[in-house]
């Protein structure tokens, strides 16, 4: 049976614990009864079960004449184990546990990758599910359900109130409002009519309708965002590691060097085959990868534990390098950089009496934007009062009579009906100028007040977008929404750059075509049709408060629906990939030096290391690298001191 990564990191972990309590017990001279042997047994299931990946990549390296991380994993582990056997038949002391700990060491960052690359197949498990299970098709005059894979193009499908739409088509019968958020990412659901498009996945609220299959299978909008989902996280050559990249010439370098120390010493400075032989071993031993392993998994471990306190989570090591490149960071609109829900931001007119009147007839109401009335009526401790002889205006408002006089709310096409000041004209031009929808109230004959509704923006987004502009970074929008709506939003947050009007299978297109001008892109996105989009960009942050699949697609998570997260994930992603660049100078910088004193180059003046002391020099490499990756708990990241925002 295979092991996956993650199996692999414990059966080795598990088994390298007693050597862990023989290294803790060292100091106060206390032995482990049989500990060589323990060792040798512990040691040699991890070489066969968790070692034996890396020595088959060693191996196929070598045969191209190449060299990578494994190569060093594999040489360090060979050396120290087999010639802990040899130490422990003539009575030396024995280094199992560097071959056992380096493999420890190394096993934890490849599960973290394997976690990562689960995280994703869940993201496109989670969007298939949101498909439809079947159909009502339209059979012989009457409506049948059958399977979702049995619907054609050309069939009549019937939708009714709060199902799924199953595939993509046009209305041929019916008028109702769709909820499109689940493909589009906009909050308010769309009035449909004969003649329009509704799409697969997306939930019918109110009416009935009847409309013609256009596309089916594969062909359907959401089978098209998973597809790209599919291919956007396979489109990326992995980033070469940069341990791999020193390795290629680390590796060789060391092999050679113990190779050649061996050769001096034997050969011509009259050392026995033991002796010279003890001066190669220190040679591996203290050049041994342990701290080139420890170096990018500990710094990652610290960085992501104090990112995750911050509410920034980070999926991968390869994040943090694609984060230092960054120059461009490309935002969704509705439920990133604003709140994602319709509110009432302005009551023209006396407040009380219009939102009381409004709320009165919108509680009949399953238009859209009532739920935003009745919320700010509410909010304001406002009663609702009976109607009497409600009635619905298609695409104009709704009607009543409230307190014995005729009432209405709706859009201006009602209010041509009315009376209606300069004054008010003016205040509606204005409102409309802002991107706001204004809902007229009319009572007795006369419009009594005005109400504008918007998606507004969150509080944070302002200071978030300042924060990433000061830091040199270009910011643009990308949305579904209307370029007035989607520029009016903009001003507001100090968004460089708007793209309005783009499609769910678009938002994919505009990341590239921005990464092919040589930019190196960030997306924050929340909602499904943001999937592709965040997997396709250098870097994909998603809101926690979007779906799964979003959250999933992304290689940053902000836990709270905070666009001061972003500036947060950016800071600790780039010190923390510093560290890790400054772990791995310090660990070869440190076994660089420590090579010639093992070769014995000072060892006519005295000054030589033993593979004892090599591994002990080793050791305090990698006690280097943790302390260097410790410290990143106290280096300081933008927003300690950002106060919460309630929104």
């Amino acid at each position: 049976m295979k092991l996956t990564n993650i199996q692999r990191f414990w059966v080795s972990f598990i088994l390298a614990i007693p050597m862990l309590i023989q290294m803790l017990a060292m100091p106060f001279h206390w032995m482990m009864p049989y500990y060589n042997w323990i060792a040798l047994v512990t040691t040699t299931v991890i070489m066969l079960v968790s070692a034996a990946p890396y020595w088959k990549s060693a191996i196929g390296a070598f045969k191209k004449h190449n060299a990578n991380m494994n190569t060093l994993v594999a040489a360090g582990t060979a050396v120290a184990y087999f010639y802990s056997i040899f130490a422990m038949a003539a009575g030396r002391p024995v280094y199992f546990e560097s071959a056992a700990f380096v493999t420890v060491f190394v096993l934890l960052g490849d599960a973290m990758e394997e976690k990562m690359h689960n995280n994703a197949s869940n993201a496109l498990g989670k969007l298939m599910g949101l498909q439809a299970k079947e159909a009502e098709v339209l059979k012989g005059g009457k409506f049948v359900k059958v399977p979702l894979d049995q619907v054609q193009v050309g069939d009549l499908i019937r939708v009714r109130p709060g199902e799924k739409v199953p595939v993509d088509g046009i209305i041929t019968d019916g008028s109702s409002t769709i909820d499109e958020s689940m493909v589009t990412g906009e909050s308010i659901p769309v009035a449909k009519k004969v003649g329009d498009a509704v799409v697969g996945s997306t939930i019918n609220s109110n009416g009935t309708i009847t409309f013609k299959a256009t596309k089916v299978g594969s062909d359907t909008m959401l089978a098209q965002i998973v597809d790209m989902v599919k291919k956007a996280q396979t489109s990326h050559a992995p980033i070469q590691n940069l341990t791999d990249k020193i390795s290629n010439i680390f590796v060789p370098t060391v092999l050679i060097i113990a190779i050649l120390t061996f050769i001096v010493w034997y050969s011509f400075l009259g050392a026995t085959a033991v002796q010279a032989m003890l001066f190669a071993v220190s040679v591996v031993v203290i050049a041994c990868p342990c701290a080139l392993g420890l170096a990018t998994p500990t710094a990652l471990m610290v960085g992501t534990a104090r990112s995750a306190k911050m509410g920034v989570l980070i999926k991968n090591g390869e994040v943090l390098q694609e984060v230092s490149d960054l120059d461009t960071v490309v935002f969704d609109k509705t439920g990133t950089i604003t709140v994602g829900k319709p509110q009432v931001t302005d009551v023209i007119g006396d407040t009380n009496q219009v939102l009381q009147v409004a709320a009165s007839l919108e509680e009949s109401s399953e238009h859209p934007l009532a739920t935003a009335i009745m919320k700010r009526a509410e909010d304001d401790g406002l009663t609702v009062d009976k109607v009497q002889e409600f009635t619905a205006i298609e695409g104009k408002g709704v009607r009543a009579e409230y307190q014995g006089q005729e009432a209405f709310v709706g859009s201006e096409r009602l209010s041509d009906e009315v009376n209606i000041s300069q004054e008010m004209k003016t205040q509606a031009q204005k409102l409309q100028n802002a991107a706001k929808t204004v809902v007229y109230v009319g009572l007795a004959g006369e419009i009594i007040g005005l109400i504008a509704i918007q998606d507004v923006a969150k509080p944070s987004s302002p200071e978030a977008i300042a924060e990433l502009k000061a830091r040199g970074l270009k910011t643009v929008m990308l949305t579904g929404d209307n370029e007035a709506v989607a520029k009016a939003i903009a001003d507001q947050v100090g968004i460089d750059q708007v793209i309005a009007g783009v499609l769910p299978n678009e938002k994919a297109q505009h990341i590239k075509a921005i990464q092919d001008t040589g930019a190196k892109v960030a997306f924050v996105g929340d909602g499904i049709n943001d999937a592709p989009a965040l997997s396709t960009a250098d870097v994909g942050i998603a809101m926690g408060s979007g779906t799964d699949i979003a959250i999933d697609s992304g290689g940053i998570v902000l836990v709270q629906n905070d666009l001061r997260g972003v500036v947060r994930a950016l800071d600790i992603s780039k010190k923390t990939f510093n560290r890790i660049k400054l772990n791995l100078f310090w660990a070869l910088i440190y076994n660089t030096v420590g090579i010639p004193i093992a070769a014995g180059l000072f060892a006519a003046v005295g000054f030589q290391l033993s593979p004892e002391l090599a591994a002990l020099a080793m050791a305090f490499s990698s006690v280097s690298v943790v302390t260097s990756s410790l410290l990143l708990n106290k280096t300081k990241i933008a927003g300690d001191n950002l106060t919460s925002v309630t929104e």
